[in-house]
């Protein structure tokens, strides 16, 4: 059985993940940081594992966020079963399954470039898990860490 404080944690997190899939939904970036630690980063990978970006510390992260969504540009985000580990009172971890849609109207589809990990697209269909680290600071949780990988993609 289970202790209290650890389904409050558990609960804590499942929120932060639901603001998390909000704040992108609505492409509120600076908000979205706010839920990362002062060191937290996130990474995306491709499904063979080679990443495709990395951004550190909120701010890097709300500016990358903005420059590859602004515009006419509407991600969506939904995050489906989890698995949460309380490791301590101040730590966990956890695996989320998720899917993401970003679809880009006409003026917002980049010109490919040499480096680029992804096609240009319109429409961008992705499946796979985040993997993400916890660290409570103050008495709230914040993501530490954030790795997406891939399991599909599809561009059209």
């Amino acid at each position: 059985m289970r202790d209290l404080d650890t389904l409050n944690a558990i609960e804590d997190i499942r929120r932060v993940e639901a603001r998390y899939a909000r704040y992108a939904d609505q492409k509120r970036w600076q908000d979205l940081a706010g839920l990362f630690t002062d060191h937290g980063w996130f990474r995306s990978l491709d499904v063979d594992g080679n990443e495709i970006v990395h951004m550190e510390g909120p701010a890097d992260i709300a500016e990358q966020l903005d420059a590859h969504n602004s515009g006419d540009v509407q991600p969506l985000h939904q995050l489906f079963t989890h698995e949460i580990d309380v490791e301590s009172a101040d730590t966990a971890s956890a695996v989320w399954a998720m899917s993401d849609l970003i679809f880009r109207g006409d003026g917002a589809i980049p010109e490919s470039a040499p480096g680029d990990t992804l096609p240009p697209f319109r429409t961008m269909r992705g499946w796979g898990h985040y993997h993400v680290t916890y660290r409570r600071v103050g008495g709230e949780w914040r993501i530490a860490t954030r790795t997406q990988t891939r399991t599909r993609l599809e561009f059209a």
